[in-house]
């Protein structure tokens, strides 16, 4: 009867990596299950491709207290309700981490407060001065992500539907911006998008975000900057 060598082990079933994984993290202000998905629902409505069955994270630090654990369930399938799918609690207490472990959920570090759903990026530095922008000179296709860590992103092509362009300072489209762009994308709210024809999906500066749907139709096909006036993502047209 033969037998294997000893030497030729079966191929590795999984690799474990850290990966550049985009999550939103919805902000909790309430427990009442109704309140929640009425206003998840209308967020989906407004852009459903973006939202629906997005895996989001539940930040409870704005709650102001500890959520029991039949509350969470009952937000959480609100959440589910509208479409939605919570794969993580944000939030530092010992008692959030009790009700993670009871619902079988990861805590996630809480990121900049923000009175919006935001996305999370991979954990990167702030904007360095003196480190040149990463160039980007191949279209960004559907699919793709070009991340500028640490510094601006510039793409002298196009950004696809369905592409991000990704920068922790400032993002700048010499080219049609048909997917999303997101500047300051730890946290650095002096980050502006900058764009020679604007399409796009989605915008973000640090957090706070704008999908189609809301974004100024006039401003459709023009050069647009976009920038962050508080909390508010404002736009306006390069050169106006």
């Amino acid at each position: 009867m033969m037998t294997k060598p000893a030497d030729a082990a079966a191929p590795a079933a999984i690799d474990l990596r850290f990966g550049q994984v985009g999550l939103m993290q919805v902000r909790i202000r309430s427990t009442d299950p109704g309140a929640i998905l009425d206003e998840l629902t209308g967020r989906v409505a407004s852009a459903p491709l973006f939202f629906q069955r997005t895996g989001v994270c539940l930040d409870l630090t704005a709650l102001g207290r500890e959520p029991q654990l039949e509350e969470m369930r009952a937000v959480m399938d609100a959440v589910r309700r509208a479409g939605m799918l919570p794969v993580g609690l944000v939030g530092g207490s010992a008692a959030v981490e009790s009700l993670a472990a009871t619902l079988e959920l990861p805590v996630l570090a809480p990121s900049r407060p923000q009175t919006q759903a935001v996305p999370v990026i991979q954990a990167a530095e702030r904007v360095e001065p003196g480190i040149p922008a990463l160039i980007q000179h191949a279209p960004v296709r559907s699919g793709q992500r070009v991340y500028a860590r640490s510094r601006d992103l510039v793409i002298t092509s196009t950004v696809g539907a369905g592409a991000e362009a990704i920068s922790d300072g400032c993002v700048h489209v010499y080219g049609p911006l048909r997917g999303r762009a997101v500047a300051g994308a730890r946290g650095e709210t002096s980050a502006r998008v900058f764009c020679q024809e604007f399409r796009a999906e989605l915008v973000s500066i640090a957090g706070v975000f704008r999908v189609f749907e809301t974004l100024p139709p006039e401003l459709a096909g023009k050069p647009v900057q976009a920038w962050l006036d508080g909390d508010d993502l404002r736009f306006a047209p390069i050169g106006a």
